[in-house]
């Protein structure tokens, strides 16, 4: 049984889907870092200021409301646990999306517990953000699996049971020999931009305490690191609802075909039939996500280029 000192249980305001909220911090079916099991119970391996931590969550209703149980094992179980709430979305503020679109609207009827988190955390979602740069998701996934499970530490407590990981800290990517990269599958380009980054971690940590403009900013003054990248970090650590992905390969296509029913948009398309949505246009791209419509596929996938095999 968990220390009752490092427990802690919050009730979302409101409606609240403990599994697809957190969802997005999932690198992979068999990311190392997460665990989402079929009993509703989420599990994250995490590296704090305060050092690492694991964290177990457990969604339960108490009465006609959610409630969120934790239970954190670690160094940083205190510093995780004191900012559960923003975790899990209390500095979201839903009520102030409005849709302009019949298929927003009815998205957003279909998912009310699904919230924007905040981790605080930047390079946990910045490294693995630049391991999916211009590669297909299974080799990035593979990657962040390998990297984690060769320099990582296990999860504290029960987490290492579960043969979790808790990610390098940014020193420990630093000193990752080339030919290593190249046996995880990542290209020098990658490796060079993660090692760029965590010699000046502590400047990239600072961004999630930024507004979105300050922190593309401060990420994207890192070559290597640009627009597609810092919105997908920012999205995770900062929980910004404006932090649209721009320069993806998808994801102009697919809003455009869900939203104007066109199957070639690309980012300037997609700027402009989100522009309604301007201060909220992660959500609203979150929420045609969460439709499952895609365009026809007309072209093969794109082909696995691995770099190294084990």
């Amino acid at each position: 049984m968990p220390d009752p000192s490092l427990t802690r249980a919050f009730r979302p305001p409101g409606p609240f889907d403990l599994r697809r909220s957190m969802l997005v911090l999932r690198r992979g079916p068999d990311d190392p870092a997460f665990r989402a099991g079929r009993d509703g119970v989420v599990w994250r391996a995490t590296r704090t200021p305060a050092g690492p931590a694991t964290l177990r969550l457990t969604e339960a209703a108490d009465g006609a409301a959610p409630r969120v149980t934790a239970a954190a094992w670690g160094p940083g179980a205190a510093w995780a646990l004191d900012r559960l709430p923003a975790l899990l979305g209390a500095d979201d503020e839903p009520e102030a999306f409005v849709p302009h679109h019949p298929l927003i609207a009815e998205s957003l009827r279909r998912n009310p517990g699904v919230r924007l988190i905040r981790t605080g955390l930047v390079m946990e979602s910045l490294i693995p953000s630049v391991l999916e740069q211009r590669v297909t998701t299974e080799e990035a996934y593979r990657a962040w699996r390998l990297l984690l499970r060769w320099y990582g530490e296990p999860a504290p407590g029960p987490g290492a049971a579960a043969g979790m990981y808790v990610m390098p800290e940014p020193r420990a990517f630093v000193l990752i020999p080339s030919w290593e990269w190249h046996r995880a599958g990542v290209d020098p380009k990658r490796s060079a931009a993660v090692v760029r980054a965590a010699r000046v971690a502590r400047r990239m940590e600072e961004a999630a305490a930024m507004a979105l403009p300050e922190a593309m900013a401060r990420l994207t003054a890192v070559p290597g690191i640009g627009p597609w990248t810092a919105a997908e970090t920012l999205q995770r650590a900062n929980g910004d609802p404006d932090a649209l992905t721009v320069g993806d390969l998808h994801l102009p296509r697919i809003v455009g075909y869900a939203l104007g029913g066109e199957r070639d948009a690309d980012d300037d398309r997609m700027l402009e039939l989100l522009a309604p949505y301007a201060g909220q246009r992660h959500r609203a791209a979150r929420l045609v996500l969460l439709t499952g419509i895609a365009p026809p596929r007309r072209a093969p996938r794109q082909r696995h280029a691995r770099i190294a095999r084990l």
